[in-house]
């Protein structure tokens, strides 16, 4: 009987035990996945191009024409990575222009806008790369504003190298 009593005891702490540790080892109940179609836009970062999801902004007229969430919150969040866009005269090709990815130790998927635009007489050359753009914007050719906006867009993928 004593060995009986021993046996259930020992498979009632098994089993509790397994239950905890399936709990605590995988994911939370996130349901089951699903198929869904998003648009996905590309951006350069260090002169190749990643892949990635436009899904908050902090400003309300850019949620409004980008088709995403306005979220006032995430535009609270400082120290992350600028996202640089230019606006007006371009370089054919010209693409957002990332200061981080996945990978770096400063990647986030928030993003702090800010607007490149070229100064009058210069002509635009193809911006792939942050320090690019602080090169030229020291050497007077470019300026950079901090639109004060913060984007939720994470990198999806990675590009290959240079």
């Amino acid at each position: 009987m004593r060995t009986s009593i021993l046996i259930a005891v020992a498979a009632v702490l098994v089993a509790a035990g397994a239950a905890v540790a399936s709990s605590g080892a995988g994911l939370p109940n996130i349901g089951t996945p699903t198929m869904a179609t998003q648009h996905v836009y590309k951006g350069y970062y260090d002169h190749h191009l990643d892949t990635y999801l436009l899904t908050d902004v902090s400003n309300k007229a850019q949620a409004k024409a980008m088709h995403i969430n306005f979220s006032a919150e995430i535009g609270t969040v400082k120290g992350i990575p600028a996202q640089y866009f230019v606006k007006g005269r371009a370089a054919k090709g010209q693409l957002t222009i990332f200061g981080s990815e996945p990978g770096e130790a400063d990647y986030n998927p928030l993003w702090e806008e800010m607007w490149v635009t070229w100064k009058p007489g210069v002509k635009p050359v193809l911006l792939g790369q942050d320090d690019q753009i602080t090169s030229l914007a020291k050497a007077g050719k470019l300026t950079i504003k901090d639109a004060h906006i913060v984007l939720n867009a994470p990198i999806l993928t990675v590009g290959k190298g240079k």
